[in-house]
Order: C-alpha cells, then structure tokens, then sequence
C-alpha cells in the first residue's frame, strides 16, 4: 500500500496496489504542468486508488481533448492525470508519494522533446515519442 499527498497536505490518497512501471515524460505539457524537465508518471488502476482526504480541492483541467489533468486547488499540485480512451486508468504523478517507492523509472517518454537543457543520463531507454 502506498500513501500520498499534495504540497498543503490537504489532499491526500491510498493506492492499495504495488507501482510495477514507472516513465518520464518530456512532452511539453508535462514539462509545463510539473515545472520541470519532465513529469514521473505511473499508471495505476482506478480501482485501488482512493483519496483520503480533500476531494472536494481536486480540480481538473483537460489539456487536450478527452485528457485531464487532476491537482489540488489550493497549493496546485499535480496529482494524477486520466484519459477517455484508458479508463480505470489513472496516471498518478510520482512526486506525490508519501511511501517509499523501490521501483526506479523504467523509461523515457517523448525523449525526442525534452528541454534543451536537461541530459538524459540515468540509463533508462528512451523512446523519442510515445511508441513503447
């Protein structure tokens, strides 16, 4: 079981399954959704996720069709993100994770569009778009 929450504390969630996959994405909306050169997602079933506490702060965005990007409306950060042609499946955002978490980041995603300052070195395979 994993615990986690966002920035203010004020939402918080459990996963009741074990993260198996773990990717970074370099598209440009993760990079201006997280801030940073890249977003760690991982893909978890929506059916042993549960938020604890603050459902009510959880907002979504969609940055593109049918894709929304959940984060907590009060310190803004980026929790999960889901999409109408996976559902069940939420692509819970790494950072927010309150657990240890053993499972080191498999690959990276959209490698092809990482910022021009950042250097892929962890030795992780590298996908220049998203066809794993």
């Amino acid at each position: 079981m994993h615990h986690g929450s966002c920035l203010c504390g004020q939402v918080t969630y459990q996963l009741d399954a074990e993260i198996t996959e773990v990717a970074c994405c370099h598209c440009r909306q993760c990079r201006k959704a997280q801030g940073t050169a890249f977003a760690t997602n991982a893909p978890v079933e929506e059916k042993h996720f549960k938020i604890t506490s603050g459902k009510e702060l959880i907002r979504e965005f969609e940055s593109t069709p049918g894709k929304l990007r959940a984060f907590c409306s009060n310190c803004g950060s980026p929790l999960y993100s889901h999409r109408a042609n996976l559902p069940g499946v939420l692509r819970l955002r790494i950072g927010t994770l309150d657990t240890p978490l053993v499972h080191k980041p498999d690959y990276h995603i959209f490698a092809a569009h990482k910022a021009e300052w950042y250097e892929l070195g962890d030795h992780q395979r590298c996908f220049p778009e998203f066809n794993l």
